[in-house]
């Protein structure tokens, strides 16, 4: 996708933030499959796909001073997880040349 579309693309579905991230690294197309993973299995922690005025950008994979993945939500996500009382999820991702996963686990109250 990134190959074929191009910023158009990245711009749709990454913050500013994550494709500083991305672009830093020298297998970045596997860090960018490796967030596209976190937003999709954060989608579905929360059970509802893609819909409600939902965007890819309202989902950013962040990195703890750690190291550790960090997920912050805004926008139409943010306000799905607040209604159902979700105040964390937890992320793991994995990347190697051919696949890239992501785990989450959404944390209520």
């Amino acid at each position: 996708m990134i190959e074929r579309h191009g910023e158009l693309f990245l711009n749709r579905v990454y913050t500013e933030n994550e494709i500083q991230y991305c672009q830093r690294r020298k297998e970045y197309l596997q860090h960018y499959a490796a967030r596209w993973a976190a937003k999709e299995a954060v989608m579905k922690t929360l059970g509802t796909g893609w819909v409600r005025g939902m965007s890819w950008r309202d989902i950013e994979v962040s990195n703890h001073k750690s190291g550790r993945p960090d997920i912050l939500m805004s926008g139409g996500a943010k306000e799905v997880a607040d209604g159902l009382g979700v105040t964390q999820v937890m992320v793991t991702l994995s990347h190697c040349r051919a696949y890239a996963t992501a785990t989450a686990i959404a944390v209520q109250g």
